[in-house]
């Protein structure tokens, strides 16, 4: 049988990216002359992609800006975060060592990302993670993006998998929609960044630590 392949969303399930993504936000805000907004506010959206943290920091403080200067701001956002994208990011706890032990496993780990995918390569090769994964694959990466079912199955086949044998981990509704579309399991993680808790949306394992990986895993590659 081909091996097991395990994909990561990144924001939220790899990687806490919310401390410099909610920098980038407030920098850009700021040029237009908006206070730094609290991290709570936006946090939630991380998994919305960044133009709608800068339409929330907008919206909470009652401005309405053109189309064309929204653009700009989000033009700058991705030109400052690209230059601060690793400041205080940093890879969950115990994640490291789970992808040591799936890959010992014989599994194929792939990236399954609505962030940029020169971004995503960026950000995982300054944490000294990017060799990890045989396929790495960003919103831009296909012509479609999740929640369609073809960015998952287009990330499994990137990196030389089969999506019957494949399982999803991610921490939002978008990432459990995507592997309900694409019929593949799906593990949620607690910890990331959603609107909507995870428990609530009933993935098929849930986990609030990577301790717990292990055990969620075993539990969904009996069913594939």
């Amino acid at each position: 049988m081909p091996p097991i392949t395990v994909v990561f969303d990144l924001d939220g399930t790899l990687i806490d990216t919310a401390p410099d993504l909610i920098r980038a936000t407030n920098h850009v805000l700021g040029r237009v002359g908006i206070a730094p907004v609290p991290a709570h506010e936006i946090r939630p959206l991380v998994s919305f992609g960044s133009r709608r943290m800068i339409e929330r920091g907008l919206e909470l403080h009652e401005r309405v800006l053109p189309e064309a200067e929204l653009d700009r701001l989000w033009r700058e956002f991705l030109d400052y975060y690209a230059e601060n994208i690793a400041v205080d990011s940093r890879p969950y706890p115990m994640i490291e060592a789970t992808l040591d032990r799936l890959q010992a496993a014989g599994m194929r780990l792939a990236v399954c990302t609505n962030k940029m995918e020169g971004l995503s390569r960026t950000l995982l090769t300054s944490l000294g993670m990017a060799d990890r994964f045989a396929s790495i694959c960003g919103r831009d990466t296909f012509p479609v993006y999740k929640p369609h079912p073809d960015h998952l199955t287009g990330a499994i086949t990137r990196a030389g998998g089969d999506a019957a044998r494949a399982i999803m981990v991610g921490d939002s509704d978008t990432d459990l929609h995507t592997a309900r579309a694409a019929r593949i399991p799906f593990i949620g993680v607690t910890f990331g960044y959603t609107d909507v808790p995870m428990r609530d949306l009933r993935p098929d394992a849930l986990i609030e630590h990577y301790s717990e990986f292990s055990a969620a895993l075993e539990q969904l590659v009996q069913r594939t």
